[in-house]
């Protein structure tokens, strides 16, 4: 055979054994391939445990949504999407054994990103630990679905994408059906990275995660109360966990028509912050409020035994008697008095000697009617950095109870001098105070100053009985134009009143105007027909224009509706 044969037969035995060493090689790889995507992590038998199903349900029991969530810690802490909340009133959670628990409360929230932190009822449960650190693009991830365990979806990472400086939006090469969503995306290590997000196309093969570590950084604060979003759900949201953000919290509430939610928001206090004061205070005051003095006593008690210092619980004992005695006096309780609250604010005023607590102590002995100690108080008041135009006006009232009207006046001065030209609305109802004080003691013109400043001020409020008593003033004043002008604002604003027209006659016959008295006369008989005043005044500013016949028939016809003043007139005119 030639040498040619040889070469041949030499290159094809090669040949084949590249191609069979390729082969070979293909098949092992093909075998580990298979192994690694048939093993399981050691992890996920332990970790399925944490995963559950969410449901929610509305007032009438029907079914909101189903999705899924897993737990974060060790007392009910648990995360998933906010979106199955919205009109809930009632939710619970079914683990991978099928036992139910329900939820207790949203703890925080996010809207945006569709994100929910919250406790359910129970505190044994099973967390997935969190991976602390964004991953890295390449990095290989698990979807650990609700009670399943023979097969996990995996893939790694494509992007990792930051938000809010801190938290990492994730990209997976994973397709994952919709049952999938809000289920945990693990690491190689069975730490929680993410929550799986739905995606917005069905068809798409990626699968998306939000930061583990954002959710569980979601927490109330002392404002979510108020959030529209967090009103979308009736599940209770939990008290912040910062003290002074609760009492935000509770103070925002108050101010809702929601007496029920309230209640228990305080005993959620309470119950959150046994050793501090602020919930049993929250808590005598409501039930001050619905009349059960005695266990607001007891609240009370207890609020000044955990204190330290003391003088801010006594304080509030001594304001919460104070207004029972002011606004319940006809609901008495044994050991509740002025006596007490003044005992109670003493108390408070001997640890710390706060403006405040002065301030309180002489509302007291106000209305003990101990006015000249009361105003004593007051005006060392306006001495301290409390100095306001409150201080002036209650001592100015002191004054006035005391009969010292100078000094009254003088008071009612400093009160409205606290304020500057051009006033504010704070200072329209000083304004109207010594405008009422200066119109009693005689000074008119003084008191119409006063009254054209507070209309400047409150001209948007401002109703037909202020032109009216304006009006009256502004007689006094001898101010008859503008008293015109008033009475005339006050029939515009309410044509149907007998009584405005009667005076604006009554003044148009005081300065002469008779034609003008007349015509006024008539619209008020026109206004009603049964009323004397016009027919009064139409006689009148008839006799007084000579013309006594009609004068005194109309003069007649107000006697018939029973004017007392009819008879002398009549009497007068008739001579």
């Amino acid at each position: 055979m030639s040498r040619q044969y040889f070469i041949n037969m030499y290159t094809i035995k090669l040949f084949n054994k590249q191609v069979f060493r390729v082969m070979a090689l293909s098949i092992i790889h093909f075998s580990l391939s298979i192994s690694v995507a048939q093993a399981q992590p050691s992890w996920v038998k332990k970790a399925t445990k944490s995963v559950f199903t969410l449901k929610t349900f509305a007032a009438d029991g029907s079914l909101v949504a189903s999705s899924n969530g897993f737990f974060i810690g060790q007392n009910g802490e648990a995360v998933g999407s906010f979106s199955p909340f919205k009109g809930a009133v009632r939710a619970i959670v079914i683990d991978a054994q099928g036992k139910e628990t329900a939820v207790e409360s949203i703890l925080g929230a996010n809207d945006i990103y569709d994100v929910a932190r919250f406790r359910v009822a129970s505190n044994k449960t099973q967390p997935l630990p969190l991976c602390t650190t964004t991953m890295t693009e390449g990095s290989m991830t698990w979807i650990l679905p609700y009670h399943e365990t023979k097969q996990l979806l995996s893939g790694p990472i494509r992007k990792a994408e930051k938000f809010l400086d801190h938290y990492a939006y994730y990209t997976v090469a994973i397709t994952s059906p919709q049952r999938m969503e809000n289920c945990p995306l693990l690491n190689e290590q069975g730490e929680v990275i993410g929550l799986v997000q739905p995606s917005a196309n069905a068809q798409d093969s990626l699968s998306y995660a939000i930061s583990v570590i954002f959710a569980d950084s979601l927490r109330m604060t002392g404002f979510s109360m108020n959030e529209p979003f967090y009103q979308q759900t009736q599940i209770k949201k939990e008290l912040p966990d910062d003290l002074k953000e609760a009492n935000i919290a509770i103070f925002l509430a108050s101010s809702k028509n929601d007496s029920l939610a309230y209640a228990r928001l305080i005993d959620d206090m309470i119950s959150k912050f046994p050793t501090s004061p602020d919930g049993y205070t929250y808590k005598a005051q409501l039930q001050t409020s619905s009349g059960d003095f005695a266990s607001a006593d007891r609240n009370m008690n207890e609020a000044i035994r955990l204190s330290d210092p003391k003088d801010d619980a006594h304080f509030n004992f001594a304001r919460l008697i104070y207004a029972k005695e002011t606004y319940q006096s006809d609901m008495p309780f044994e050991g509740w008095s002025l006596d007490k609250a003044l005992s109670e604010i003493r108390e408070a005023i001997a640890i710390s000697p706060l403006p405040s607590y002065q301030h309180l102590e002489a509302d007291i002995l106000f209305a003990q009617k101990k006015y000249a100690e009361a105003s004593d108080i007051y005006m060392q008041l306006t001495q301290s950095p409390m100095r306001n135009a409150e201080l002036f006006f209650s001592a100015a009232k002191c004054k006035a109870q005391l009969r010292d009207t100078t000094a009254m006046l003088s008071l009612l001065d400093s009160c409205v001098n606290t304020f500057s030209k051009p006033y504010f609305k704070e200072a329209a109802p000083y304004l109207w105070e010594r405008a009422e004080a200066r119109r009693e003691a005689g000074r008119y013109r003084d008191a119409v100053a006063d009254m054209n400043e507070y209309e400047k001020l409150m001209s948007a409020n401002i109703n037909e009985s202020f032109y009216y008593i304006r009006h009256q003033t502004n007689i006094q004043a001898h101010l008859y134009q503008q008293a015109l002008n008033d009475i005339n604002q006050a029939i515009k604003m309410n044509p149907q009143e007998t009584l405005y027209y009667a005076e604006k006659a009554s003044l148009e016959v005081r300065v002469g105007l008779f034609d003008n008295a007349i015509a006024t006369a008539k619209e008020c008989i026109a206004v009603d027909p049964n009323n004397s005043d016009g027919y009064l005044f139409l006689g009148l500013a008839q006799c007084l224009k000579d013309n006594k016949k009609e004068g005194l028939d109309n003069l007649r016809k107000a006697k018939e509706l029973g004017d007392p003043q009819a008879d002398a007139l009549i009497e007068k005119y008739s001579k």
